[in-house]
């Protein structure tokens, strides 16, 4: 006898497929995380072959995560297709202000749409959930211009449910932590380039080898200082004596000048935090940031 948690959450799924359905056929802007694989596997069984997921290549993008958006495609058995985006093409992005996100989602759609020209009927749709219209997403505003759907949203679907959807459809994804773009470690006002994403990804990766854990950041600050961010059970780990040197030593020989612990530990999206105070949270009339 199903209990009354899994009723819930399988009439929330039907729901979801039944929002996918009445879109017609549909492309996902799929990274391979939770939430748009929660979208994914909806307008698979929405739309089956007649639904197809589309994942942004760029630096930005870890080769990790890459490889985690193939497998959870295949996994689905939705038709994946992958396009390289031009995102670090644009000045607007590199200057990385307030609202690099919009530059950035407005290339993604701009290039899909592109891929998507000869299947006119084909509906654009994202993974942002309801928790998401909390926060400074300026990716949000280019969503709108292009019309792209978020049924997450639409349905009033938060991050436990999509996890909770993601557990019922045995997602690979279902505990996979956050993975925000590369991009998002550097700090507003430093531009972003690909050799700093590229540097991230290698400290990151080398951080999570050496301390067995999946969360956490390199967070580059100005003057090449990186600001390591952990789970605060993790501190003790980083402040061995051997572990602190060879995390120095690495990080060193890929560019970083200081390296420092934040001492709060890990905390997702918190350099959203620092756009008041430094006065980049101004953006262009053209493309404002969201007030939800």
């Amino acid at each position: 006898m199903p209990t009354e948690a899994q009723v819930r959450v399988a009439d929330l799924a039907d729901r979801l497929v039944s929002r996918l359905r009445s879109y017609g056929p549909c492309a996902v802007a799929f990274s391979g995380g939770v939430d748009s694989a929660v979208v994914a596997m909806a307008a698979f069984q929405a739309h089956g072959t007649a639904a197809i997921a589309v994942t942004a290549v760029s630096p930005s993008l870890a080769q990790a995560d890459r490889e985690f958006a193939v497998d959870e495609a295949r996994s689905i058995g939705i038709p994946h297709r992958e396009i390289r985006t031009g995102e670090f093409q644009r000045p607007e992005y590199r200057r990385n202000s307030g609202d690099r996100c919009y530059f950035c989602k407005d290339t993604l759609y701009s290039t899909t749409e592109a891929l998507l020209s000869s299947l006119p009927a084909m509906l654009l749709v994202n993974g942002a959930n309801q928790d998401d219209l909390g926060d400074h997403r300026p990716g949000m505003q280019a969503a709108a211009q292009h019309r792209v759907r978020s049924p997450l949203i639409e349905e009033g679907i938060g991050k436990q449910q999509v996890r909770e959807l993601a557990a019922f459809w045995n997602l690979k994804a279902r505990s996979k932590p956050a993975a925000p773009c590369l991009a998002s470690r550097i700090a507003y006002g430093v531009e972003v380039t690909e050799e700093r994403v590229a540097r991230i990804e290698q400290a990151e990766s080398f951080l999570k080898s050496l301390l067995q854990c999946d969360e956490l950041r390199v967070r580059l600050e100005q003057s090449e200082l990186a600001r390591i961010e952990l789970p605060v059970k993790y501190l003790p780990q980083l402040m061995d004596d051997d572990r602190r040197r060879s995390v120095t030593e690495c990080l060193k020989s890929l560019g970083f000048r200081c390296i420092t612990l934040d001492l709060e530990g890990f905390r997702s999206g918190n350099l959203n935090q620092l756009l008041v105070p430094l006065g980049l949270e101004q953006v262009t009339a053209e493309h404002p940031r969201e007030t939800h």
